[in-house]
């Protein structure tokens, strides 16, 4: 299923820096660089005073980004990992002792392999699996979307839950896209959310105006797939 060209992310609009942040650090991180083989000295000396200015400069963007708050983060994008990115994060927020929630749209009637690990932490991560799977599977639109609309009431308390650092909507962009959910009740939920609660949404097509609203956002590109190229089944532990 293809989807909508990518938007380019210069016309995004652009958060203003926060008070205190200086972007001509941005730029002199750039211009030392990474260092490795990628810096031109060859003499040792000259190289270790290339990577002292450049812990100093990183030194002094870390000190002035001092703002935290709630994300809205975006996994999007043709190419495979949005899932697993977000559900990396999860991984990260129960190994901080926090609580997350994972509510999943579309998918349904099996288990994958990271619900199973993550079982493991017990009431520390809530897991649903609302959906009941591809449209050519259900072949029912009208249940598909009453379905949908139950997950996002699931997923509304979990938004409001102060108790969750982190609340995943796997493949709710998905849903947006064929219309199961409305953009409008999205955007607003994604407001209801206490001050520091994090909201991962993933799945391909995620409209502009989520885009526009999101604090972060990684397109995943297909470059290749070996279901695509080469007609490999989906595998255990790979795709679920």
């Amino acid at each position: 299923m293809s989807e909508t060209a990518f938007p380019d992310p210069s016309a995004l609009p652009a958060d203003a820096p926060s008070p205190g942040v200086d972007p001509s650090l941005d730029q002199q991180a750039a211009t030392i660089g990474p260092g490795g083989s990628l810096a031109p000295e060859s003499d040792p000396e000259a190289y270790r005073r290339r990577m002292e200015r450049r812990r100093d400069v990183q030194q002094q963007r870390v000190e002035a980004r001092d703002l935290e708050k709630g994300l809205v983060l975006v996994f999007t994008g043709e190419g495979k990992g949005k899932t697993t990115a977000a559900l990396g994060l999860v991984l990260r927020t129960l190994g901080h002792g926090e609580r997350a929630a994972v509510v999943q749209f579309i998918k349904g009637g099996w288990q994958p392999g990271e619900a199973k690990a993550l079982a493991n932490f017990g009431d520390a991560l809530a897991w649903h699996a609302l959906g009941e799977g591809f449209t050519w599977e259900t072949q029912d639109r009208e249940r598909d979307r009453e379905l949908a609309q139950a997950a996002w009431q699931r997923s509304l308390a979990y938004l409001a839950d102060g108790q969750r650092k982190l609340v995943v909507l796997d493949e709710a962009n998905v849903a947006l896209k064929l219309g199961y959910l409305d953009l409008a009740q999205v955007l607003e939920g994604l407001d209801c959310r206490p001050p520091l609660t994090h909201v991962a949404l993933t799945g391909r097509g995620a409209p502009p105006e989520l885009l526009a609203r999101a604090d972060l956002v990684t397109e995943m590109r297909a470059v290749r797939h070996p279901f695509r190229e080469q007609g490999v089944k989906a595998q255990a532990g790979i795709e679920y």
